[in-house]
């Protein structure tokens, strides 16, 4: 893959992971700083669904950021592009889309119907 190509990627990845990382920087001061102390069992209950949903997102967050960073070892060993199975590249555009990936789309195309049968 050409080096311009990987460096927009690296600096694609390294922005995502940036953002990423500030959000959660957020999420973390905000429950720190939220002292609500709510009489009303309704408010409390709402409050506590709205931390656990709030913790799932930053879970699927925390799984993206060890993508990125298993994407970013991947320029740096020269294997970022290919696919895992068949070996072959994977096309730009679907890295464009999910920089991240680690199949191409047929492979990946045939690891869901996999899943579908399984």
């Amino acid at each position: 893959m050409d080096e311009k190509i990987l460096a927009e990627f690296k600096e694609l990845l390294q922005q995502q992971m940036s953002d990423l990382l500030q959000d959660a920087g957020k999420t973390v001061s905000g429950m720190t700083e939220e002292k609500s102390n709510f009489p009303d069992p309704t408010d409390r209950a709402s409050l506590e669904s709205d931390r656990n949903f709030e913790l799932r997102i930053r879970d699927r967050e925390r799984k993206l950021i060890n993508k990125i960073h298993q994407a970013l070892e991947r320029i740096d060993d020269g294997t970022f592009g290919f696919c895992e199975s068949c070996e072959e590249l994977i096309g730009t555009e679907r890295l464009r889309v999910r920089p991240v990936t680690t199949l191409c789309i047929d492979c990946k195309t045939e690891e869901e119907r996999q899943e579908r049968i399984s």
